[in-house]
């Protein structure tokens, strides 16, 4: 599972358009991005406007994979909404496209080609 990221659309872009660099960033900050987990249900991550990124494991049971909290940085680089926890992944850094699926939705696709859904909450 992939503690990846995502974003808000304010009623932005079209859907299935990737979004660029200065729509992530207006979009993402303090938003509150859920994502769908492959063992079930969601996984939400809070990414705070003053760039910190909070994640909780806790509702999923992920304390059994990894720590069940954690926090890190969150940045736009290009078109890309990167991210870097203090502990999850061993601290490295991973970036994502975000692509709008409409309705709230989105894909992600981690530079290491992981992929998934998420959606936007507040």
């Amino acid at each position: 599972m992939s503690a990846g990221l995502l974003i808000g659309l304010a009623g932005a872009a079209h859907a299935n358009t990737q979004l660029q660099g200065g729509e992530i960033k207006q979009l993402v900050s303090g938003k509150r991005i859920y994502l769908a987990a492959p063992i079930g249900g969601e996984f939400p991550l809070f990414y705070r406007p003053d760039g910190q990124v909070d994640g909780s494991g806790e509702a999923i049971g992920l304390g059994r994979f990894l720590k069940p909290k954690d926090k890190g940085r969150w940045w736009v680089r290009g078109d890309s909404l990167c991210q870097k926890w203090e502990t999850w992944y061993e601290g490295r850094t991973m970036c994502f496209t975000l692509t709008d699926l409409g309705g709230n939705r989105l894909r992600w696709v981690q530079d290491n080609g992981d992929s998934g859904v998420a959606r936007i909450g507040r």
